[in-house]
């Protein structure tokens, strides 16, 4: 299944490592030095030009990719849950 970050960017849900808020988890060091080393390398894709609010961590074929979205983690979070919802009935 697929989850929609926003503008046209859609990405395979089992690739997802983790989606996270971007204001509470951006006060730590640790995340400023992952989300720094990420852009660094070439690995952040902007989603939106407009104020961001989740961040999304993901792995295809080895390579970590990150997502800055303005879509908050809770829409998010809602919209995965409705992939499996759907899957789940498919498989009754």
């Amino acid at each position: 299944m697929y989850l929609h970050l926003g503008q046209d960017i859609v990405i395979r849900s089992r690739n997802i490592i983790g989606i996270f808020d971007i204001e509470n988890t951006s006060i730590s060091k640790i995340t400023k030095d992952f989300l720094g080393s990420e852009e660094k390398n070439k690995r952040v894709v902007a989603v939106s030009n407009e104020l961001p609010k989740s961040f999304i961590v993901c792995e295809s074929e080895g390579r970590v990719t990150v997502y800055i979205s303005q879509i908050s983690c809770s829409t998010l979070k809602k919209r995965s849950g409705y992939i499996e919802e759907i899957r789940l009935e498919q498989e009754l």
